[in-house]
Order: structure tokens, then sequence, then C-alpha cells
């Protein structure tokens, strides 16, 4: 049983000059590698997790790195670029240096089609933030994260063209580690809502909603149409024990919510209740790197559709199962004609 479309466009994509959706979040370069060798824990990396570095620990990391595969990242870009994998007119906003890691960021999206509005940092609000990556052989990822100008957006910085033009405006949660940013994100939303557009946020992290979980609360609670979230962060958020007890809490407040469980797939609230969403079927699980990423990129897509919520998880699995079976964030098979194949688009 599914539950009736959205509010936006039914069952017809954007139209002309329309954004199916833009995001905004940290603008990193991603430098990736297959760790064989777990350099990551010579450079004492915690590994599985992220771990913030400064310019300095960066530069000596990069070096150490060896080859790398470089494509533009963050969260959210991520996921706007697997919009544009699906054939979406999509928007990125964000912050970078004047630098060449700043115009590789740049040129990667661009690439693929996603109009951009990047800021360029100035004076002491850093080089072009980057994420190094290091995929060991059980799959597992161990990031050393520059935020640099990523997380430098100012109230300035953002101009209303790509937010008047989409559907669904993305906010990455990460970018309210500093408080100028979180004056552009209360921008960008009653922007988003002057023009009509749903405003969707990503959690982003379980140690970020400890850091600022009243911050989220009254986002989703009063200007959130979507909320994307893993387990732990719903249950960070709403403080509870179960995702039972969390979507309760979604019920009271009234947003759309879908949650990933990892292999479980994704529990989403619909007008019946809660459904679950089965994970795709992955023979070898090589790099987990972009899972939630893509999930986000299928899930919002297919809403900006007009799809029902539960058939736009089951986009959002199609494309987390892609992803995670080779190397790095973003697709390498062709995302349209497997969505299409299972009758998703």
């Amino acid at each position: 049983m599914t539950s009736p479309p959205t509010p936006v466009s039914l069952r017809a994509k954007p139209g002309p000059g329309r954004l199916a959706v833009t995001g905004i979040g940290n603008a990193l370069l991603d430098l990736i590698v297959r760790d064989h060798d777990n350099i990551h824990a010579q450079l004492n990396l915690t590994k599985g997790a992220m771990n913030l570095v400064d310019l300095e620990g960066a530069a000596r990391i990069y070096a150490a790195m060896g080859p790398t595969m470089q494509v533009s990242g963050g969260s959210v870009a991520n996921s706007i670029a697997g919009v544009a994998s699906l054939g979406g007119t999509s928007g990125f906003i964000g912050k970078v240096g004047d630098d060449e890691f700043g115009k590789m960021f740049a040129h990667d999206l661009r690439s693929l089609g996603v109009d951009l509005d990047l800021a360029l940092a100035v004076g002491e609000e850093g080089a072009t933030g980057r994420c190094h990556v290091f995929v060991t052989d059980d799959a597992q990822r161990t990031m050393a994260t520059y935020l640099g100008a990523a997380n430098q957006l100012q109230v300035h910085d953002i101009r209303e063209d790509l937010i008047a033009r989409s559907e669904i405006i993305y906010i990455e949660g990460y970018l309210f580690d500093l408080p100028p940013a979180k004056e552009a994100i209360r921008r960008v939303v009653e922007t988003a809502h002057e023009y009509d557009a749903l405003v969707a946020v990503s959690l982003s992290d379980t140690f970020c909603v400890e850091r600022h979980r009243r911050d989220f609360l009254d986002l989703v609670t009063n200007d959130v149409d979507v909320l994307l979230a893993n387990e732990h962060e719903a249950l960070a958020l709403f403080q509870t024990e179960t995702l039972e007890e969390a979507f309760r809490y979604v019920d009271e407040i009234g947003v759309l919510a879908v949650v990933t469980t990892g292999p479980r797939g994704a529990s989403i609230s619909t007008v019946h209740g809660v459904v679950s969403i089965p994970a795709a079927d992955v023979d070898d699980v090589v790099d987990q790197n972009g899972a939630g990423d893509l999930f986000a990129s299928g899930f919002l897509f297919g809403l900006a559709l007009g799809a029902d919520p539960v058939e736009a998880a089951q986009l959002g699995t199609l494309c987390a199962g892609e992803v995670i079976s080779h190397l790095g964030a973003r697709p390498e098979s062709d995302l349209v004609q497997m969505a299409t194949s299972a009758g998703l688009l």
C-alpha cells in the first residue's frame, strides 16, 4: 500500500528552466585511495571514522596517499551528482577556495550538467575543503577531512537564482557547525518557502546531531518538509531507544521522514504508517562510501517527479545498492537504465 502523491508535480519532470533538486552543503574534493597497506593506521587515523584535520595535516596526509581518484564530494554534493546521473536537473550551492582543488570541484560537477553557485573564500576563510578517503579491503572507509572554505558560508553568499528554480532544496546538516552557516541556512529556508519549494534536510552524522540537537529539532519542527537520517541519527535526534518511538515523534511533527537502516534497507513514514523498504541485493560490497548520499539522490529525485514516498525510497535503495558495489561515491552503471528496468522511472 502506498501513500498519495507528494505536493510536488505529479508524474512529470520539472519544466524548462526548473531544477529537480538543489543542494546546499560542504563543497569538498574527495581524494580516494584503495588502502591495501593500511596507510590510514600509519597516519594515526581512526578506522571507519571521520577525522578532522587542519590544512597542514591535510597536506601531510595527501602526500602519503600516492595516486588517488579525485571527484567533487561532500555528502550533499554526492547526492546532487546522483540526481544528475538519474537524468535529473540539479543545482549545488557551496563555497570553495580560489585554488586548483576548487577548480577541480567545479569542473567535475559542471561536467555532469549540475548548475553551480559557488562562493569564493576570501581572507582567512581557508582553502578548498577536501576529504581524504582510505578504503580498506573490508569495504570500510576512513576519512580525514579538512573543511576549510566549505563550512564558511555566509548569508551574503546565498543568492536566490537556483533556489527560486528548484522543486526541492536539500540542506546538509554538517553546515550547522559554524554560526554564520546556520544563518545562511535560515536564509535558504526562507527563500525556498517564498518560492514554494520543498525543504529537505539530512542529519549528516550522529555526533553532528548531538552537537546541534536543539537547532535540528527547531528546524525539523518548523521549517522542514522532508527529513533524511540513518537509524543512529534518528534515535539521537528524538532521544529514543527504538525507531518505532522515533517515528511516533515524526508523526507528531508532521514531516515526511525516511530513515536508512543499513543492510535492512530503509523505513519511511506514510499516511498508512511506517513502511519498510528492503535493501537492494548486492553480491559484493566494495565501498560503503556514498550509500546514504545516493539513497538521497534516488529518494529526492523520485519525490521531485511526483512519485509516492514508498516508490521514491525504492529508487533510493536501488541507487545505494549500485554505489556500494564499487569504489567511490559515484555510480558506474547506467542508473537511468537500472531504474527504468525496475519500473521506477
